[in-house]
C-alpha cells in the first residue's frame, strides 16, 4: 500500500539541500550551509552523497582568490524529489 521512501532524501539535512535547489539554477556552499544551518563537514558529507547518486551536480572553481563550490539539481534529482514527494502525500492522504 505505502511506496518506500527514498532513503537518501528521507534525511533532514539532504533533503534541505534539494528543497533549496529546487526553485533556484545554482546555489553555492556558503548559501546552503547558512540555510540549513549546519557545518561545513556535515554538509559537505550530503552534497557528496546527494552527488554521488547523481542527484546534483557539483562544481568546484577559483573565484578571483577564493574557492568556490557550486550546487546544481539535475533532472533525476528533480524526479527523485518529486516521486519523494508524491510518496509523502500518499502517506497522508491514507
Amino acid at each position: 500500500m505505502f511506496r518506500d521512501l527514498d532513503p537518501l532524501l528521507h534525511s533532514q539535512q539532504r533533503l534541505a539541500v534539494m528543497s533549496l535547489l529546487i526553485p533556484v539554477e545554482e546555489a553555492d556552499f556558503v548559501f546552503l550551509k547558512e540555510k540549513t544551518g549546519t557545518t561545513a563537514g556535515n554538509l559537505s558529507t550530503h552534497i557528496d552523497k546527494l552527488s554521488e547518486a547523481g542527484y546534483i551536480e557539483v562544481r568546484k572553481f577559483i573565484d578571483g582568490k577564493r574557492p568556490r563550490t557550486v550546487c546544481r539539481i539535475t533532472s533525476r534529482g528533480i524526479d527523485a524529489f518529486e516521486n519523494y514527494v508524491q510518496a509523502l502525500q500518499d502517506y497522508i492522504r491514507s
